[in-house]
C-alpha cells in the first residue's frame, strides 16, 4: 500500500466502508456483502458481493484508464480493498439510460427493454431520505450542487463512459442497459470519476436472452444472484 497505514473509519454507506489513510489525500474503500433496494427499504446480504464489486470496479476503472477516462483508482489492496484518491462527492447522481426499463418505463409509460435513438443522461439529487429524487440542472444550479459548467463535464464525461463500456460489454455478448455514476472533486477542484462501476450500479442483461445479470436480480426476487455477479465478472475478466 505504499507504505500507507489504514486509520479511522470515515463513513460506512450501504454498500462500502470508507476509512482513512496516512496520506490526506488518499481513502480506502471497503467493499461490504450488503444488499440494499428501493433506497434500503429492502435489505438482505449476497454472498461475496463486496470482492466481485471491488474486482469488476477495478477492471472497469482500468479499462477506463486505457481510454484516458480519469477515475479515483488508484489501486487493489486486497479481495475487498480499493485505494482511491479523496474526493468531495458531488450530490448529482448521473444516470445514462441506453434501453428504457425501471423507473423511466414506469415516469413515462414506455414499454420495459424499448430501444432508444441516443443514450439519455438524467441528474439525481444524491439524498437517501428524499429517494434520490430526479432533478434538473436548473435544480442543481440554484441550490448549489453544481455549477452549469460542472454539469456540462458530468455529462460529457458520462457520455464518454458509455462509449467505452458499452462495447467493451457487447463484445462478451451483455448489453449494457443502463447505470448510475458518481463524480466527485479533488482538493484542487478537477472531477473525477468516483465511486464503483459494478452489478450494484448498472443493469447488465444477457445479449442473447436478456437475462438479468445485475441488482435487480435481488430486487425483484428472481434468484441466482451471485452466480449473475460471477458471470459478470467471469464475462469482465475480473475472477
Amino acid at each position: 500500500m505504499s507504505e500507507l497505514t489504514r486509520g479511522e473509519l470515515l463513513n460506512e454507506g450501504k454498500a462500502k466502508k470508507i476509512y482513512a489513510t496516512s496520506d490526506a489525500d488518499k481513502v480506502i474503500f471497503y467493499f461490504k456483502d450488503d444488499a440494499t433496494a428501493f433506497n434500503a427499504q429492502k435489505k438482505g446480504s449476497i454472498n461475496s458481493k463486496g470482492i466481485l464489486n471491488n474486482r469488476i470496479s477495478a477492471r472497469f476503472f482500468k479499462l477506463l484508464k486505457e481510454k484516458d477516462i480519469s477515475s479515483h483508482y488508484l489501486e487493489t489492496l486486497s479481495d475487498r480493498e480499493m485505494l482511491v484518491r479523496k474526493v468531495e462527492i458531488i450530490p448529482c447522481e448521473t444516470v445514462v439510460r441506453n434501453i428504457v426499463t425501471g423507473s423511466l418505463a414506469k415516469r413515462l409509460g414506455r414499454p420495459d427493454g424499448e430501444e432508444i435513438s441516443r443514450p439519455l443522461v438524467e441528474f439525481y439529487y444524491k439524498d437517501d431520505a428524499l429517494g434520490d429524487p430526479l432533478i434538473t440542472d436548473d435544480h442543481a444550479v440554484v441550490f448549489g450542487w453544481a455549477t452549469q459548467e460542472e454539469l456540462d463535464e458530468l455529462r460529457r464525461q458520462a457520455l464518454a463512459v458509455n462509449d467505452v463500456l458499452r462495447p467493451f460489454m457487447l463484445e462478451r455478448g451483455i448489453i449494457l442497459v443502463d447505470f448510475k455514476l458518481e463524480f466527485g472533486r479533488t482538493s484542487d477542484g478537477t472531477i473525477l470519476l468516483a465511486d464503483e462501476i459494478c452489478p450494484d450500479t448498472c443493469r447488465f442483461w444477457d445479449a442473447k436472452t436478456r437475462k438479468k445479470l445485475d441488482k435487480d436480480r435481488f430486487r425483484q426476487d428472481l434468484g441466482e444472484v451471485e452466480d449473475a455477479y460471477h458471470e459478470i465478472a467471469e464475462r469482465v475478466g475480473a475472477e
